[in-house]
C-alpha cells in the first residue's frame, strides 16, 4: 500500500483498551469483596402495570402512562430470561402497529462502553451526507424525549403524545403489557416510520440477545468495546458478556467489532459463524491505526487512519476527546461503509465533514463555565477509567472535585479505585427516586478504606454541587459522574438554578 498509516504510536488506543479490560478481569475478586459490603438487593420480577389504563389526553398524561410501565432500568435486580425480556411481546406489540420497524433501514449498536458515542458518530456522518437520520438512545439525562431524535432534534411533545397513544392502543389490541423500554422502543420505530427517515441508528438498551430493539434486521450490526458491567445479568466473564452482545448478529448482515481479547474475538467468530453473519474486525480484517497528538488549532486530540478497498481515510481527527474514542470512530466508519455498500451515497468528504460536528450530551460535557462543571455518565470501571485519563489530557485545572453516585449493582470497588486516580476530593450522593442507587454513606466508607483523600456526603446532586462550589476556586473543576441518573439530576439543577449565568444553551 503506497500511503503509510499512522505510526506505531497509534497502537496506544488499542493497547490501552485491551489493558483496561484485562485490568478489570484482574480486579474482579477485589470488586466482589467490596460490593459485598453494600446491602444486597432482592431479585425483582416485572410487575404488571395498572389494570385501568390512563387516558392519554396530553403530554403530562403521556408521561404518566410511561411512568406506570414496569421500568427495568430502575429495578435493583432483574431476572435476565425470556420471561422478563420477551421478544414475542415486543413483536406482538409492533405487529398491532403494522410492523413499523420493517419499513425503516437501521444500524444496530450494542456494547459495554462507547455505544452512545458510536451512535452519535454514525448518525452525524450520515447526516453530513444529507440524509435524514433517526437516533434511538438510552438512558436520557433531563428529558425523556432525548431518546428519540431526528437529525439531533428530539421528538416534539405533540408527536410524543401521538406515539404514546398509538402504542397504548396497540398494546390493548395485542393484549400485551409493555415495559417502559418496550413502549419507548415501539414509539421510536413508529415515529421514524411515520417521518420516513432515510435511516435510523438504534442503540441497544441492555445486553443484546434479549433486548427489545433486537427485532430489527439492520444494514449493519455493531458491537463496541466489551468490558465488565451488569455482570449479575450478562455474565461474569468477558466471553459470556460478549455472547450476549453478539446476540444482535443476523444472517447475511455485516457484524462490525473492534479487535479485542482472544476470548472475546473467539465468541464473536463463533456466533457470527452460527448465525451466518459476515464478521468484520476493525484493526484486524480492516486496516486501522490511531495516534494521539496536539496542534495549535485543535489542541490535544486523536487522529485515525482507516483503509479498505472502498474507503481510504487518512489522519482523520476524532471529534470526541479521549484516546478511547479512536476505537469508537473505527467501528463507526466501518458501519458507514456498510451503509454505503447498501446503496447510500456517502462521499468521503461528506462523511468526514459530518463526523467533525459530533457532540454527545452528557459525555465529557462542560455544561457550566461559572463554576466549571463537567458531566460524564461514566457508569462502569472502564468508562470511569477513560474519563479520568481524558480529563487529565484535555481539561486544564488546578484541583478536581468529583460528585459521584452509582448503582449498587455495579463493580463499586473497582469504580472507586478508578475515581481515586483523578479526583482530589469526592462528594458522594445518589440520584433522586432511583431504587438501584447505592447509599452514599456506604460509598464514602468504602472509599475511605481505599483512599486517604477528602470526601463528603450530600443528599442530592444539587446539594453536592453546592458543596463542591465551596471547595473550589476559579481554576478548579467540578466533575459529576458515576451514573447517568446522578448526571441528569445535576444537569436539571444547573438548568433550574438562576445563580449560574454561563450555562451552555440546552436543546429545545
Amino acid at each position: 500500500m503506497n500511503s503509510k498509516p499512522a505510526g506505531r504510536s497509534g497502537s496506544r488506543a488499542t493497547t490501552s483498551s485491551k489493558g483496561s479490560t484485562k485490568g478489570a478481569a484482574a480486579g474482579t475478586a477485589r470488586v466482589a469483596s467490596s460490593a459485598a459490603k453494600l446491602p444486597k438487593a432482592p431479585v425483582v420480577e416485572v410487575a404488571p402495570a395498572r389494570a385501568t389504563p390512563i387516558e392519554i389526553s396530553g403530554y403530562q398524561a403521556a408521561l404518566k402512562w410511561l411512568a406506570d410501565r414496569p421500568d427495568i432500568e430502575r429495578m435493583r435486580v432483574v431476572k435476565y430470561d425470556e420471561n422478563t425480556f420477551r421478544l414475542d411481546r415486543m413483536r406482538a406489540l409492533l405487529a398491532a402497529m403494522g410492523n413499523p420497524h420493517e419499513s425503516i433501514k437501521t444500524v444496530h449498536v450494542a456494547g459495554t462502553v462507547g455505544k452512545g458515542s458510536t451512535c452519535a458518530m454514525i448518525a452525524n456522518m450520515l447526516a453530513g451526507c444529507k440524509y435524514t437520520v433517526g437516533t434511538y438512545t438510552s438512558p436520557h439525562f433531563v428529558d425523556v424525549r432525548e431518546r428519540i431524535a431526528i437529525n439531533e432534534r428530539m421528538i416534539s411533545k405533540p408527536a410524543m403524545v401521538e406515539m404514546a397513544k398509538k402504542v397504548q392502543a396497540a398494546a390493548a389490541k395485542a393484549k400485551v403489557d409493555p415495559t417502559f423500554f418496550e413502549a419507548m422502543t415501539a414509539m421510536a420505530f413508529k415515529y421514524f416510520a411515520d417521518e420516513a427517515v432515510d435511516i435510523a441508528v438504534i442503540e441497544v438498551g441492555l445486553g443484546g440477545r434479549l433486548d427489545s430493539t433486537n427485532v430489527i434486521t439492520p444494514i449493519a450490526s455493531v458491537v463496541t468495546t466489551i468490558d465488565f458491567d451488569h455482570t449479575r445479568i450478562l455474565g461474569d466473564t468477558l466471553g459470556k458478556i460478549a455472547r450476549e452482545k453478539a446476540g444482535i448478529f443476523k444472517r447475511g448482515v455485516p457484524a462490525i467489532v473492534f479487535d479485542s481479547q482472544p476470548e472475546v474475538n473467539k465468541v464473536f467468530a463463533e456466533v457470527a459463524t452460527k448465525v451466518g453473519a459476515d464478521l468484520r474486525i476493525v484493526n484486524k480484517d480492516i486496516e486501522f491505526s490511531s495516534r494521539f497528538c496536539t496542534s495549535p488549532e485543535t489542541g490535544p486530540h486523536t487522529r485515525v487512519c482507516y483503509y479498505t478497498k472502498t474507503m481510504r481515510i487518512e489522519h482523520l481527527p476524532v471529534p470526541l476527546p479521549g484516546e478511547h474514542q479512536a476505537i469508537n470512530c473505527g467501528v463507526a466508519l466501518a458501519a458507514v461503509e456498510c451503509v454505503r455498500a447498501a446503496g447510500f451515497t456517502c462521499p468521503d468528504n461528506l462523511i468526514t465533514g459530518g463526523l467533525s460536528k459530533t457532540k454527545v450530551l452528557g459525555r465529557m460535557d462542560l455544561v457550566s463555565d461559572r463554576p466549571r462543571v463537567l458531566v460524564d455518565g461514566a457508569h462502569n470501571p472502564a468508562s470511569l477509567n477513560a474519563l479520568m485519563r481524558c480529563v487529565g489530557a484535555h481539561v486544564p485545572y488546578d484541583s478536581m472535585v468529583c460528585v459521584f453516585g452509582c448503582c449498587q449493582d455495579k463493580d463499586v470497588g473497582e469504580m472507586l479505585d478508578r475515581l481515586n486516580l483523578g479526583a482530589d476530593k469526592v462528594i458522594f450522593t445518589r440520584a433522586t427516586g432511583n431504587p438501584r442507587a447505592a447509599d452514599p454513606v456506604e460509598l464514602q466508607k468504602l472509599f475511605q478504606e481505599r483512599s486517604g483523600k477528602m470526601s463528603q456526603v450530600a443528599r442530592t446532586a444539587g446539594e453536592a454541587i453546592q458543596l463542591a462550589m465551596r471547595a473550589t476556586s476559579r481554576d478548579d473543576l467540578i466533575c459529576v459522574t458515576g451514573s447517568f441518573y446522578v448526571v441528569g439530576d445535576a444537569m436539571k439543577y444547573l438548568n433550574e438554578n438562576a445563580d449560574f449565568h454561563e450555562l451552555r444553551p440546552q436543546p429545545v
